[in-house]
């Protein structure tokens, strides 16, 4: 095995494969660490439309939760509302679960004495 200390690029450097390595013009050393990582889907930009069609959906279920089936349709638009919040609809969300909450309030406490 040849001196480690005393290897440099150049012509007289051969590599495992018996080739001769062409002397380079630069010495120069780069470093994965330093680059910013490789992202195989960009999300710049891309902020909260995953949740978005969630958020409709929540808000859909919380409105209807107001004329049938408060209880049931009142519980889902709540749990969507609050899974949509988690995937970037905030505001969808925020909304589908006020109006859930109102229509269950309404419909346990409101509603009975009325009947």
């Amino acid at each position: 095995m040849v001196n480690d200390r005393n290897r440099t690029y150049n012509e007289s450097y051969v590599q495992s494969t018996g080739r001769k390595e062409p002397e380079r013009d630069f010495m120069e050393e780069t470093a994965a660490e330093v680059t910013e990582p490789v992202r195989r889907n960009d999300e710049r930009g891309r902020e909260g439309t995953d949740g978005a069609g969630l958020g409709w959906l929540a808000l859909a279920l919380s409105i209807l939760a107001l004329f049938i089936w408060p209880v049931l349709l009142g519980a889902a638009g709540i749990i969507v509302g609050f899974i949509a919040r988690r995937r970037g609809a905030g505001t969808l969300g925020a909304w589908a679960i006020g109006i859930g909450v109102v229509a269950i309030i309404i419909r346990l406490f409101i509603m009975p004495f009325y009947y």
